[in-house]
């Protein structure tokens, strides 16, 4: 009988040991299995304004590559508009530092695309084309979580002078110079695919 009342007695102090240490344990985020991240983050309207923005960027680009100042004006014109589109607001939805530095940014941008407008000769338009450039990227793409299309960094060593490099953002591999486009004074358009690619800005 002693047996017996020991062996329960052991039995309920193993259970009770079981319940304290493992029945009781709860579920929590860990032990379910999470499905993959969205790696949307922005709206439409946000993404969307960014696409505008760089559409116009690139016909800034094609204008200097034909050398053809009156449209790198318009198009800067219309690129400074569309800078001012952007629905800024939603970044505050992250953090009011990521709000402050997109704005900061944006400022620069327009900074040296408004200068763009007030030159007088297509070498120092592209020098100011050349700022726009390095305040786009890193900066501002890296600042806003950029979720478009691939697009190509790309380099050209000679862009001023033949000794001061430049760079310009392309959506597309092919290296088509602004700098050194066609109708330069110097090279003539022998010069148009001088270039390299630095680097692929594509969504994070």
């Amino acid at each position: 009988m002693k047996k017996i009342i020991i062996l329960v007695v052991i039995l309920l102090a193993a259970f009770a040991i079981y319940r304290l240490t493992m029945g009781d344990k709860k579920i929590t985020n860990t032990d379910i299995k999470q499905g993959p991240l969205s790696l949307k983050k922005h709206s439409d309207l946000f993404n969307n304004s960014i696409d505008n923005v760089m559409a116009s960027y690139h016909e800034i680009r094609n204008a200097f590559v034909e050398a053809d100042t009156a449209l790198a004006k318009k198009y800067t014109a219309d690129f400074i508009n569309r800078l001012d589109s952007i629905p800024l607001e939603e970044l505050k939805k992250d953090t009011a530092m990521i709000y402050e530095s997109a704005s900061s940014a944006i400022g620069d941008i327009k900074a040296n695309a408004q200068s763009l407008l007030l030159q007088n000769t297509i070498l120092e338009m592209r020098k100011d084309f050349s700022m726009v450039t390095e305040m786009l990227y890193p900066a501002f793409f890296k600042t806003i979580n950029y979720e478009g299309v691939n697009l190509y960094l790309q380099h050209c060593p000679m862009a001023f002078e033949g000794e001061i490099g430049a760079n310009w953002i392309s959506n597309n591999v092919e290296i088509v110079n602004p700098y050194l486009g066609k109708n330069h004074p110097k090279y003539k358009g022998t010069m148009l695919h001088c270039g390299e690619v630095m680097d692929t800005i594509k969504p994070l």
